[in-house]
């Protein structure tokens, strides 16, 4: 078998919603306690004196503060000053790229621990929520990504309907999981805040009422739409054969793949590069047993189901999203892919019955796909 990485923890903070409870933490400081409790977790899985050893750090940011925010934060999460930062932008699939560069050190022996994932104070976002860099040059077509959506939606005949039972269902799902407790242990408390305030109860009728958000004739509202958030999620990294060394289980990363789409219609993008990953790791999608994607708005997420066959409000509820998404944790941006993450590693390593392959996905401003696939070891 070829050198590979393998996930042996993973950790997020709370998401938020932008304005409200971390609106005064920033990026650096969203993702330090996220990477102090990784480096505790490794430490004590490897039987390390007290430290991971982490040999490199990758973030992803990509709405500021700007500089290293990866630097900084390691600085401020006390990995000491050996320890150095890379800071990565692919818009909201930032925090998943982040994820696949530490992979890619890990597997070649360029690094022996990688922490990797990504953090976003939208609150604190230069010139506003509401300001947002070109996903296109000038002159072409360059919708913000709620038109965008519309417009597939509109394109795909996605009713509003299927839209407002993928929110309900997606709140439901994320409140089920968390009264079980599935994010008791990837949750690192910030500033006294300990719970995601976003998901709650939703009643069909009531979305119904909600006005759409981006068209006056179109589909897609706040209530079945994501919100803007702050947030930070990471996982930590190592060499397959050092975790087999460990005799402790993973998330192997078998996979991933990149690809580019019409940038007006950026949902299209996370179906191909899924159908990519699975054709070079040569794993049916039928054997894949959970399907994480950003849930920018359920149109997205309905669109990516149909073009590959699933569906997430029937016959695939318990594969696509298992336990909600970003419609009701709301999404933090360059957070939210290795979230996705995240919730592959509790839903197979943490709670193991869940089956063998998962996958993470991100539809991504400016068109682009971005798929990972991983797999569960034991031994």
């Amino acid at each position: 078998m070829s050198p590979s990485a393998t996930v042996i923890a993973a950790r997020r903070t709370p998401v938020t919603t932008a304005g409200r409870a971390l609106a005064a933490v920033g990026a650096a400081d969203l993702a330090a306690p996220v990477l102090a409790a990784l480096d505790a977790d490794v430490a004590r899985l490897l039987g390390a004196p007290g430290r991971s050893g982490a040999t490199e750090v990758v973030l992803g940011n990509c709405r500021g503060p700007g500089g290293n925010v990866a630097r900084v934060a390691a600085l401020a999460a006390g990995l000491g000053e050996a320890t150095p930062g890379l800071t990565v932008d692919r818009q909201c699939g930032s925090g998943l790229e982040a994820v696949r560069l530490g992979t890619l050190l890990a597997a070649t022996g360029a690094a022996d621990v990688v922490l990797a994932g990504g953090t976003e104070s939208a609150s604190l976002a230069p010139g506003g929520t509401a300001h947002r860099a070109p996903f296109a040059p000038p002159g072409a077509d360059d919708p913000g990504m709620g038109e965008a959506a519309d417009t597939v939606a509109r394109e795909r005949s996605v009713t509003r309907e299927r839209q407002d039972a993928y929110a309900e269902r997606s709140h439901a799902r994320m409140l089920a999981a968390r009264a079980a407790g599935a994010f008791d242990a990837e949750l690192v408390p910030v500033g006294g805040v300990d719970r995601d305030d976003r998901p709650r109860p939703l009643a069909a009728g009531r979305l119904a009422r909600l006005r759409p958000a981006f068209s006056p004739t179109g589909t897609v509202t706040a209530g079945n739409a994501c919100g803007v958030s702050d947030g930070a999620a990471a996982v930590a990294l190592v060499p397959d054969d050092a975790r087999r060394r460990a005799g402790i289980p993973g998330l192997r990363i078998l996979a991933s793949a990149v690809t580019g789409g019409d940038p007006a219609r950026p949902a299209l993008a996370a179906a191909p590069a899924v159908r990519a990953v699975l054709a070079t790791a040569g794993v049916p999608l039928g054997e894949v047993a959970v399907i994480e994607v950003t849930e920018a708005f359920a149109a997205q997420v309905l669109v990516f189901g149909d073009d590959l066959g699933l569906d997430p409000l029937g016959a695939d509820a318990e594969r696509v999203c298992p336990d909600g998404g970003a419609v009701a944790l709301g999404h933090p941006w360059s957070a939210s892919g290795a979230l996705l993450v995240v919730r592959l590693f509790s839903r197979l390593v943490r709670r193991p019955a869940a089956g063998r392959y998962g996958i993470a996905a991100c539809a991504i401003g400016g068109g682009q796909g971005l798929a990972v696939l991983t797999e569960r070891v034991v031994r």
